[in-house]
This record gives C-alpha cells, sequence and structure tokens, in this order.
C-alpha cells in the first residue's frame, strides 16, 4: 500500500474533476463530490448515492445534493505507486460521475470503467 497524505490525495481528486470536458460538468447538478478515508464495505473505491440527471422529473425540487465518495483507503490498499494512484482516482471520479448522469455500473465496465 502506497501512502499519500489526504489533502495529497484530495488535489488528486480535483485534477480528475479537472479532466471532465466542461460541456459534461456544465450539466453537473446538486451534486457534492467529497473524499472519504474509510468505506463502508471492503473494496468499495467509490459510491454515488442520487438521483440521476436521468431520472429527474417536475417533481425535483428541494432535494439534497447527490453525494459522490471516493475512498482514499481502499484506493490506497490497491496501488503500489502514486501513478497508479492517480490513474484509479481519474477511473474512480469518471465512474461516480458517470453514474450522476444515468449510466450503470454495466455500461461502464464496457467502457473501462
Amino acid at each position: 500500500m502506497i501512502e499519500i497524505s489526504r489533502a495529497a490525495f484530495e488535489e488528486l481528486v480535483g485534477e480528475a474533476l479537472d479532466t471532465i470536458p466542461p460541456e459534461l460538468t456544465a450539466h453537473m447538478r446538486n451534486v457534492v463530490i467529497v473524499v472519504e478515508d474509510d468505506a463502508p464495505e471492503p473494496g468499495l473505491l467509490g459510491l454515488y448515492q442520487g438521483v440521476p440527471l436521468t431520472e429527474r422529473g417536475d417533481w425535483y425540487g428541494g432535494v439534497l445534493p447527490d453525494h459522490i465518495s471516493i475512498y482514499r483507503t481502499e484506493i490506497l490498499q490497491i496501488c503500489e505507486t502514486a501513478e497508479q494512484v492517480v490513474e484509479e482516482v481519474r477511473v474512480t471520479v469518471v465512474h461516480e460521475i458517470a453514474h450522476h448522469f444515468g449510466i450503470d455500473d454495466e455500461r461502464l465496465h464496457r467502457l473501462g470503467y
């Protein structure tokens, strides 16, 4: 397991977010992305909780933000180098944001995420 400080890890998440094309981030609505140290279950690298954009309708209002968690310890446990951490953070961030856009795990896995 590689060690990276929480602050440095949060910067990696920010850098991964910067790689998302602006034409996509312009459509992200009512979502927060946080770094958490520990996952609720082993092996979970990230988690999206909320109502995907594709399922929001006229009823959607006054709703708490969608919540994307990126789990620092789980990612660090599967990586041996700093380069692997950068790539895994990027993949995890893209994967969870894709859920915000309504893309399911099956489709994401076919796309390599």
